[in-house]
């Protein structure tokens, strides 16, 4: 799905321009295209000046910025350079000078589109013409761009009424499934997947992008917050880990490191029912000290091991190795992802290449003036031809290109495996959901029954020393 944000630039615009033409976020500046400018930076922020001369002159904004961010693995860059094309061309209707550019620079694919303030035509301004009360750029920038995603199968947000009062930032990223919360447990996860211990750990999430806080002397001892989302926003504050779940607690973060280790080699033993209710009705001070409340929590949780087959005891690392389970089902998701988005450049790479083959080959037939007039009037279908060869190329160094239907054959293949990981995913997810809810529930029920233990002894210890 598509998420959109637009914003006038009212100073620096070639700054702003040579941002988004960045080559090594456009590989190389492939994935740039213009209209009515040039593609060099400083001359493109020129060219909207001379149109700016001849305008009204009664603006102080100087250009619009859009940009439209899609979800992870949804789409190649070639494909999102089209589609911001048709965006662009659909919202300006080709009275506006811009700039395109596709950042594949980050783990969500967007498009960046700068855009003269003044119309070539008119001289007027985009605000006059186009930022009207009764439909306002923004929301037709984002109803332009679900149209077109919707043309090209790609998926779009249904219901944009829940965002209101998150920032664009956060409401894209909640929208994509990258909202921060998911995005710090996600990297959290990674950092615990290459540590050696705890202390380990605290030193590693410095070298993934996340600030930690971490004071055992403190009740909330650990708290944490990504780096990129400080320097968005300095007030932002840190998140508990408590907040974050159970599974990035202290205790539980220090296991999964350790579980780590020996995953492959665990396998559940299965427990007779019975046996597991009975060992946790027996434990000492929990049948005395146990509230109705307390006890009701309990029994769900007593219920969910039932359903597993295991005691209480158990829970705790059962719970462990579900959640490392299910990171293991995700990493073979996005790896599945990675693949596919690979076989799909190529299918775009090796598309290109034979649309444009007969012009190449044409060329290859004339010489002299001929040669020079076919040169000048074919020039962006010659050069499309050579990225797309340059590129293959260095894919495939015996020059042997794969077909259009072996690539598609791998494509159905890898989609019908992840469809498999996917729903092994949701299953392991469920359990590990429920496996940690347990854990949890046991562990803060046995902490309050020992603490009413203790309680109870010293008005006893009290009591008995009045009576002497």
């Amino acid at each position: 799905m598509a998420a959109t944000k637009i914003f006038p630039i009212t100073a620096t615009e070639y700054k702003a321009i040579a941002y988004i033409a960045n080559p090594e976020k456009t590989d190389g500046g492939r994935l740039i295209h213009t209209y009515g400018c040039s593609d060099e930076p400083s001359q493109a922020s020129l060219d909207f000046d001379e149109v700016r001369l001849m305008g009204t002159g009664q603006s102080t904004v100087l250009s619009q910025h859009f940009i439209q961010s899609f979800a992870p693995g949804e789409i190649t860059p070639e494909k999102a350079l089209e589609v911001g094309i048709e965006l662009a061309d659909k919202l300006l209707h080709g009275e506006y000078q811009y700039f395109l550019a596709v950042h594949t620079d980050t783990d969500h694919i967007h498009v960046h589109c700068i855009f003269n303030n003044t119309n070539q035509f008119s001289g007027r301004t985009f605000e006059t013409l186009e930022n009207r009360k009764s439909d306002p750029s923004a929301a037709k920038l984002l109803r332009f761009s679900d149209e077109i995603c919707r043309m090209h199968h790609l998926s779009v947000i249904e219901d944009h009424r829940s965002t209101k009062g998150m920032s664009h930032y956060e409401w894209s990223m909640e929208q994509i499934n990258l909202s921060w919360k998911a995005k710090l447990k996600h990297t959290i996860d990674q950092v615990v997947k290459v540590s050696e211990d705890f202390n380990d750990f605290l030193q590693k999430c410095a070298d993934f992008g996340v600030l930690v806080d971490y004071n055992p002397n403190h009740k909330i001892d650990l708290k944490f917050m990504l780096a990129e989302q400080k320097e968005r926003n300095p007030r932002a504050k840190m998140t508990r880990a408590r907040t974050l779940g159970w599974n990035y607690e202290t205790k539980q973060i220090t296991e999964r490191i350790e579980k780590m280790k020996f995953y492959a080699d665990y396998t559940p033993r299965i427990k007779i029912i019975r046996t597991a209710s009975e060992k946790f009705l027996q434990s000492k001070g929990l049948t005395n000290w146990a509230d109705r409340q307390n006890m009701k929590e309990a029994s769900k949780a007593m219920n969910e091991l039932a359903k597993h087959g295991m005691t209480a005891d158990e829970v705790h690392q059962a719970a462990q190795i579900a959640f490392v389970h299910r990171m293991e089902l995700m990493d073979e998701l996005k790896f599945i992802n990675v693949q596919l988005k690979e076989i799909d450049e190529q299918i775009a790479l090796i598309t290109q290449l034979q649309k444009y083959k007969p012009i190449h080959d044409r060329l290859k037939t004339l010489t002299g003036k001929a040669k020079k007039k076919f040169l000048d009037d074919c020039r962006y279908e010659l050069d499309e031809y050579q990225k797309a060869a340059k590129k293959l190329k260095k894919r495939y160094t015996d020059g042997v290109l794969p077909t259009l239907d072996l690539l598609e054959r791998k494509k159905t293949a890898l989609i019908q495996e992840r469809s498999e990981k996917d729903m092994q995913f949701k299953a392991a997810d469920e359990e590990s959901k429920s496996l940690s809810k347990s854990a949890h529930t046991l562990e803060k029920f046995l902490e309050n029954s020992q603490e009413r233990s203790e309680e109870e002894q010293r008005r006893k210890k009290k009591k008995n020393g009045d009576l002497e």
